[in-house]
């Protein structure tokens, strides 16, 4: 815009754009702003008014302090009034005489004329209008006007430099808090500690006025919701149990798959939802979907004390938080699988140990069980038929085969079942194994590194029992490093010693090495180097693999690291 030949144009525009970049806060810019349009223009009074996007309405953000009487509070429509009008049509505003004027709405008896200019952004919307007084008729004229209207364009820019350089600092400070939050989420193991931290993260975040969690539980018939956490003032009643999601206000935000927001929760329409908790303070809401992948896991609910309309950075905002809340919720739900894996494992490892205890026993009764009843099938014992002898000869005779018979099922049982073994691509065997430990690597800092073979290597197995083998030794690999190291496994294709080729499973790891005096005996059981261990897990692993007509190796071993090599014949 061309500047008009006044003597007041630049020295105004210098206070005001020297205002830019400052760190105040905007009512105190806003301030210098308008006292350097008041004394610009000789005004003796006036105001800077703004635009709330949650009511829609104009609203006096500052007036000069020296003539703020009868401002508290006060807000117009768009339309109403003269700076509701302005507002409205982005047109300015010269009254010469404010009484001849039907749009004025009297705040001070001394006002007589007024003169309003938009301030429209750089998106072409009006976000305000800057509004001056005078106390005489006719006391402004259109110089003064144009003039005004260059301050305020000026005005408008630092305005709107100021607001994004405040929101970039806030953007900042919410994007540290959102690493810290993150960083937080994942090492609460504890379902109901994630639930609290979350919904006291999210309520601190957003300022919220209160937080709360929701669950989905799509196995109920029908689906339901299930408050887990709230973080806020203390409700007169809170949801408990599984609720039914048609009669929850957060089911819109399950089916719709996006965030969904409310106005007004205190309103008549939502007396019959179930799922909200009984404040009289809570207004808005902003219901967020915690959703991995496909599944909705669950809802997070903001709370705010006001009726508000959220913008696009909240929901952002918000959105991350979900999206944290969840992947921290599905990590805690594999950790527990994982510990129950570990479970599994070790009672597999001792129903497999009583066993194989039951089968060595066996074995060893059937060969001199063996031996008497060669022995005493020999001794030929005949007697009369009403000789009791005869009869004692015929019940030994009885429970002999009787033992016999218990000693060819133990042993049987102890078999591993040939129906159980099926055709197999170790890739896939590897990879489903690495699925169920991979959340307790990275709690244990431990790198690992796999790299499936360029060939599809097809080996005859039990693959549960494999797997038991490969997680005994991946465990074994993450007790040795408790301060972190990596773990290397890897595939080949070796020939074997009688002919044929193998494949060669190798789990290296970076832990200091087995203890040379127990490096020959590793294999043998009740052998441990952990006081909390068994000493059957190496033990078990080689025979499960001899029974698979393979073998279990110890291939290297040092402070370096140890690597144990898995030896199956190829399909």
């Amino acid at each position: 815009m061309e500047l008009p030949p006044d003597s007041r144009t630049l020295p105004a525009l210098y206070r005001i754009s020297s205002l830019a970049g400052r760190k105040d806060e905007p009512r105190a810019i806003l301030l210098a702003i308008l006292k350097a349009v008041i004394e610009a223009v000789g005004a003796t009074s006036g105001d800077i008014s703004l635009l709330n996007p949650d009511t829609g309405k104009l609203e006096i953000e500052i007036a000069d302090e020296t003539n703020s009487a009868g401002y508290d509070d006060l807000s117009l429509r768009l339309g109403q009034g003269i700076t509701g009008w302005v507002a409205f049509h982005g047109r300015p505003q010269l009254v010469h005489d404010v009484g001849l004027d039907p749009r004025y709405v009297r705040v001070r008896d001394n006002v007589r004329t007024e003169m309003v200019t938009p301030m429209i952004g750089s998106n072409g919307q009006v976000m305000g209008v800057i509004n001056v007084d005078g106390e005489e008729p006719g006391c402004f004229n259109d110089t003064d006007l144009e003039l005004m209207l260059i301050l305020t364009e000026e005005a408008t820019s630092v305005m709107e430099r100021h607001w994004e350089l405040q929101n970039l600092r806030g953007k900042e400070r919410q994007l540290q808090s959102l690493i810290s939050i993150g960083q937080t989420l994942v090492t609460k193991l504890e379902p109901e500690d994630l639930f609290n931290s979350l919904t006291q993260d999210a309520r601190s975040i957003t300022a919220a006025r209160a937080c709360a969690l929701y669950l989905h539980e799509p196995e109920t018939s029908g689906g339901a919701a299930r408050l887990v956490a709230y973080d806020g003032p203390t409700p007169t009643t809170l949801p408990e149990g599984a609720l039914p999601l048609d009669s929850c206000l957060v089911a819109s935000a399950i089916h719709t798959r996006r965030a969904v927001e409310f106005s007004n929760v205190q309103s008549r329409e939502f007396v019959d939802v179930i799922d909200l908790p009984r404040e009289a303070s809570l207004r808005s809401i902003l219901a967020t979907p915690l959703q991995i992948e496909d599944e909705i896991i669950g809802v997070l609910a903001i709370f705010t004390d006001t009726t508000h309309r959220f913008n696009n950075d909240e929901k952002r905002l918000v959105r991350a938080l979900a999206s944290l809340g969840a992947v921290a919720l599905q990590n805690s739900r594999l950790y527990a699988r994982v510990f129950q894996s570990e479970a599994t494992l070790r009672k597999n490892e001792q129903l497999t140990t009583l066993g194989l205890l039951a089968a060595e026993i066996a074995h060893e009764i059937r060969n001199p069980l063996t031996v008497l009843k060669l022995l005493f099938s020999t001794l030929r014992l005949e007697y009369p038929d009403d000789d009791p002898r005869k009869t004692d000869v015929r019940v030994i005779t009885e429970k002999l085969d009787q033992l016999e018979a218990i000693v060819s099922r133990v042993l049987n049982f102890a078999k591993a079942p040939s129906s159980l073994h099926s055709r197999w691509n170790v890739t896939d065997i590897i990879e489903d194994t690495l699925v169920l430990i991979r959340l307790k690597l990275t709690q244990g800092k431990i790198h690992l590194r796999f790299e499936p073979p360029d060939i599809p290597l097809v080996i005859d197995v039990n693959k549960g029992q494999l797997q038991q083998v490969l997680l005994n030794l991946l465990l074994n690999a993450t007790q040795v490093m408790p301060n972190g190291g990596t773990i290397t496994v890897s595939t080949s294709v070796e020939t074997r010693a009688e002919g044929g080729r193998q494949v060669c499973i190798s789990v290296t790891d970076t832990g200091p090495g087995i203890h040379p005096s127990m490096r020959d005996r590793i294999f043998d059981s009740f052998l441990s180097g952990r006081p909390d261990g068994t000493g059957l897990g190496l033990s078990i692993a080689k025979r499960i693999l001899v029974s698979h007509h393979g073998d279990l190796e110890l291939r290297s071993t040092g402070p370096e690291g140890t690597t144990m090599a898995l030896l199956l014949p190829l399909a």
